[in-house]
């Protein structure tokens, strides 16, 4: 696995896309609305992004930022084998939120590990695109 993107939940992903383009030298690679939410991704010279996220319907991102604020959301890593990436975190009694992949951004297929098992932290193993 190697490290993807953070997500980092925002109300205004235009506005924080502009300060990180210009402050971190990370221009928008990527934009697309689904799911509720629209998603804006920063690229790094050296590899890895930010993923903005910013709600454009009632949906998870709203509710997030509703409980918790802006802020990072969670931590993307990406596999070759999604499939298999899921059997071994069931293999260590990893709870998932996602027991089969899904559509995610940028046409990639996702799986969310559930914090209650990784510290906290909400994990998204990302998988090629299709």
């Amino acid at each position: 696995m190697r490290f993807d993107h953070v997500g980092v939940a925002t109300r205004d992903a235009a506005d924080l896309a502009d300060l990180f383009a210009d402050l971190l030298d990370a221009p928008v690679a990527h934009e697309e609305t689904f799911d509720g939410m629209r998603v804006v991704f920063l690229e790094f010279a050296d590899g890895g992004y930010f993923e903005l996220l910013e709600p454009a319907a009632e949906g998870t991102i709203r509710d997030y930022l509703d409980r918790e604020g802006p802020g990072i959301h969670h931590v993307a890593l990406a596999t070759d084998d999604l499939p298999a990436a899921l059997d071994r975190a069931r293999e260590f009694g990893v709870d998932l939120v996602d027991e089969e992949p899904r559509p995610g951004a940028w046409g990639h297929e996702v799986a969310f590990l559930h914090p209650r098992s990784t510290g906290g932290v909400l994990v998204e193993f990302v998988g090629s695109s299709e």
